[in-house]
C-alpha cells in the first residue's frame, strides 16, 4: 500500500479527477494548498497597491493505493496534469510514500481491503 501526494495547478484537478475514476481509482483527499519552488511567486494587486507574493495557489491530492495501482496512477497523474506535451515549471509534484497501515473506522477493515 502507498500513499501518493500529488501537488498540482488548481485548473487541472477536474480533468485529473475524471482520469483517475476512469482507471479505477475513485477516493481521494483534496486540499487547498500554497507553495513556493522554482517559479518563484507573482505579483498581485490589492486595492491598488501591488505586492509580490513569494507563495502560489496550488492542490493538494492524497491518494491511498493498493500496490498494483501505484504505476497507473503515477503515470494517469504525469499524463493529465502536465500543461503541455513537454511540461513547465508548475506543473507539480508526485510524491509516492510508504503506507504502513490502513484501518477503515465504519467497520474495522484494514489492510489492502480498507483503502
Amino acid at each position: 500500500m502507498k500513499l501518493i501526494i500529488a501537488i498540482l495547478q488548481p485548473p487541472k484537478l477536474e480533468a485529473v479527477q475524471q482520469a483517475l475514476q476512469q482507471i479505477g481509482v475513485l477516493r481521494m483527499t483534496v486540499s487547498d494548498a500554497m507553495g513556493y519552488a522554482r517559479q518563484r511567486g507573482q505579483g498581485e494587486l490589492y486595492r491598488g497597491s501591488e505586492y509580490k507574493s513569494n507563495l502560489l495557489r496550488k492542490i493538494a491530492l492524497e491518494i491511498a493505493v493498493n500496490d498494483d495501482f501505484v504505476q497507473s496512477t503515477i503515470e494517469c497523474l504525469e499524463k493529465v496534469a502536465r500543461s503541455s506535451g513537454e511540461g513547465a515549471i508548475g506543473d507539480g509534484k508526485v510524491f509516492v510514500l510508504p503506507m504502513d497501515a490502513v484501518y477503515q473506522i465504519s467497520d474495522g477493515r484494514d489492510g489492502p481491503g480498507a483503502v
